[in-house]
């Protein structure tokens, strides 16, 4: 028997959409959100003003700038159903997010650094400047085969990537893989 408050289909965990600034991650999660019915929550939001005025400077974060951040992160992804765009570019990072929301699904944007580099240019109003882009790029640990992370080339239209992830998703652990990059 089905309580009325269980669903039939089951919950999809919180998804962390991560990749380098100017791979489009607050457009696509946000997409994402309304597709799957979650709600979104750009990370961004979620830097202390430390962070934000380190990179405003151009000054790069360092691992003890981002753990603050991260369990901000942390809290908003382990009360699930949530779509939370971070950039999650290394491996422990990633790790440290899974303390907090153990089923969480990341969907990593990635594409050529000229296409990246230009959509940071084109931003307007945005803390992280373009120059910190080669840094995150420098940092970025590519997800492991283990993680099994969706990987999306940025290079597709934001509706098209959506529509794969979302199918992805829903069928759980990758197993609907036909143009997706499934680590895992």
């Amino acid at each position: 028997m089905v309580m009325p408050s269980e669903s039939l289909t089951p919950m999809i965990p919180s998804i962390v959409v991560m990749g380098v600034s100017g791979t489009g991650k607050t457009t696509f999660g946000s997409a994402l959100a309304a597709e799957m019915v979650m709600v979104f929550v750009d990370g961004d939001d979620l830097h202390p003003p430390a962070n934000v005025a380190k990179m405003s400077a151009g000054i790069p974060l360092e691992d003890l700038d981002r753990i603050p951040w991260l369990e901000a992160v942390g809290a908003v992804l382990s009360s699930g159903g949530t779509v939370v765009a971070c950039s999650a570019l290394k491996r422990k990072y990633r790790d440290a997010l899974r303390g907090f929301a153990p089923s969480v699904r990341f969907v990593h944007l990635r594409g050529m650094p000229s296409l990246i580099a230009s959509r940071a240019s084109s931003r307007i109003g945005h803390f992280m400047p373009p120059a910190l882009v080669q840094s995150q790029l420098d940092t970025l640990e590519l997800p492991e085969p283990d993680e099994n992370v969706l990987e999306l080339d940025i290079a597709a239209p934001v509706v098209d990537l959506v529509r794969m992830a979302a199918s992805g998703l829903r069928n759980d652990h990758g197993s609907a893989r036909q143009g997706l990059n499934v680590r895992g």
